[in-house]
């Protein structure tokens, strides 16, 4: 049985029975027709991810390993900001006419910065730093900066990893300022799953911990009703998850790179988004 599974089961329990509701209150988000999108909410969600143990896909509904990663390379690798360098639709909705999100997620990893040891972005600091100076307290990514809000079509939602290392075993800290339950959840985990799993290789260390820590945890009021069907489903056992190891640059992976063996899942399930 899934352990990634189970946590999201009890997540949505927790959120749905215990959770605050935005009803009666302003609120920012929008349905498509208009109507203001409210939300149940539990703050300070903490989910904890043995990546040793098993691979965190849902089973209960499908996840796209694909396109997530697509997405995940797309800010990590090609650290762009415009939708035309995605392969999916999913951005379209914050781009302007040009297909930019104004100085936002990949943007922000790909700026350049001076350290005493050379020149790096982001990304590229973080691979240093974990061949270089692994047991450093300091290897972190940031994309909420401040300076460049008020370029940002959207805000960073997940906007800051922490890398930490003992021994041989790589462990992560993802943390996200606002999620989305049912649209974005499992996505997000998958991502830095695929992430982590990704940097252990390149820099010589095994998989251990991915904790994730939203801060608002909500669920939508037009997704309560699937949540509700979706967490009653059967559970099965979660996949083995497959990359290539033959590559050694970072900037060589592609989708492709990564695949699942033995992914029994439920149904996708298709739902509105709120803007």
């Amino acid at each position: 049985m899934s352990k990634a599974d189970l946590i999201f089961i009890d997540m949505c329990r927790d959120v749905l029975e215990n959770g605050f509701s935005s009803e009666g209150t302003e609120v920012r988000p929008r349905w498509e027709d208009g109507t203001p999108a409210h939300t149940i909410k539990k703050f300070g969600v903490v989910n904890r991810y043995n990546l040793s143990e098993e691979f965190p896909i849902l089973t209960l509904k499908h996840t796209s390993l694909k396109k997530s990663v697509d997405e995940l390379l797309w800010i990590w690798q090609k650290k762009s900001n415009n939708v035309k360098d995605l392969n999916s639709g999913i951005w379209d909705a914050w781009a302007d006419k040009d297909g930019s999100i104004g100085k936002a997620y990949g943007y922000q990893l790909g700026v350049r910065h001076k350290y005493p040891e050379g020149e790096f972005d982001q990304v590229d600091r973080v691979l240093f730093d974990l061949k270089n100076n692994r047991y450093s307290r300091r290897i972190m990514t940031n994309l909420y900066n401040h300076h460049d809000l008020h370029e940002m079509n959207l805000y960073p939602c997940a906007y800051s990893m922490t890398f930490n290392v003992s021994g041989n075993i790589l462990n992560v800290i993802l943390n996200q300022r606002s999620q989305d339950i049912l649209a974005a959840n499992n996505w997000n985990v998958v991502q830095y799953a695929v992430l982590t799993h990704l940097f252990a290789h390149l820099c010589g260390l095994t998989v251990g911990e991915l904790v994730h820590v939203i801060a608002d945890a909500h669920i939508y009021d037009r997704h309560v009703p699937l949540i509700k069907e979706i967490i009653e489903r059967p559970v099965y056992e979660a996949p083995e998850f497959v990359m290539n190891r033959e590559k050694t640059d970072f900037y060589d992976y592609e989708p492709s790179d990564f695949r699942l063996i033995g992914y029994e899942k439920g149904p996708h399930v298709n739902f509105p988004v709120a803007v």
